[in-house]
């Protein structure tokens, strides 16, 4: 994995937080984090948060933030953050270079 390229995050998917954000009438970020579980091994778990923590990677566009916690960044190098509406339902999705294979729920893969 090279650790030295951050993930990128769409303008659609900024776009979208912003959107979420002002719905709700209060800033938030999205946080993107991998664990470990899910049917192929890691999942990806991606929520709002309040403010960054003191170690968290910030990618910041138009006020919005998207934040990776240190332990999760190695997994997410070189990945897109990207929100996609569809027939099967709207989503924040992660394309990663990284996963070797994925499950077809979309958030868990393997390395």
């Amino acid at each position: 994995m090279d650790l030295a390229v951050p993930p990128r995050v769409t303008d659609r998917a900024f776009n979208r937080l912003a959107e979420i954000c002002e719905q709700a009438g209060e800033a938030k970020c999205l946080r993107i984090a991998v664990d470990g579980g899910g049917c192929s091994g890691f999942q990806y778990d991606i929520s709002l948060a309040d403010a960054p923590e003191a170690d968290d990677l910030v990618l910041e566009k138009g006020g919005q933030r998207v934040l990776v916690d240190p332990v999760s960044l190695p997994f997410l190098s070189n990945a897109e953050i990207d929100y996609t509406a569809e027939l099967i339902g709207a989503r924040f999705v992660v394309n990663n270079p990284n996963a070797s294979s994925s499950c077809g729920c979309g958030t868990s893969f393997s390395m």
